[in-house]
């Protein structure tokens, strides 16, 4: 444990359930694969969504494309949510800490604010265009941006062990 965590985070580590994590055999390496998995589910949603906004793969139409890989993403980011608790649990005191860390929550609340200014602001004007008609720049800028930050998220997230 880190003593100059803040208190919550070194209770978090040091409860019942954090001990659980540590101790057990399966539950770490399970939410550890899971965190892989879901991640890799979720990279996959979001790129087609994303090369989509871009411009590529004109042919289908933005509104299916978003709706069909939308659901996936959630579904993913939950997984994700879900199973990096888990990994945070076990030793939140030094994760807290970890500045890679810090760098990847802030990073995952640029692409969330990303994902939700896209949704209000340009996702209705893309959902009803059909295939082969051009996005509005709005749509391919959101696009560039969520590769880039998602890319940059999961860069950050297999460099905490390392520092």
């Amino acid at each position: 444990m880190t003593d100059a965590a803040p208190t919550i985070f070194v209770a978090l580590e040091a409860s019942a359930i954090g001990a659980a994590i540590r101790q057990s055999t399966w539950i770490y390496m399970t939410a550890n694969v899971g965190h892989i998995v879901s991640l890799v589910v979720f990279a996959g949603a979001v790129a087609v969504m994303d090369v989509r906004m871009t411009g590529a793969l004109a042919a289908t139409s933005p509104g299916y494309v978003l709706k069909a890989a939308r659901r996936v993403a959630i579904a993913a980011f939950v997984g994700l949510v879900a199973t990096g608790a888990v990994l945070f649990t076990a030793e939140a005191s030094h994760v807290i800490t970890n500045p890679v860390f810090q760098l990847k929550l802030a990073l995952i609340a640029l692409a969330l604010l990303n994902v939700t200014w896209f949704e209000f602001f340009t996702a209705p004007k893309v959902k009803s265009l059909s295939p082969l008609t051009p996005l509005p720049a709005a749509a391919r800028r959101a696009g560039f941006i969520s590769i880039g930050l998602w890319i940059a998220v999961a860069a950050a997230g297999r460099t905490i062990a390392y520092l």
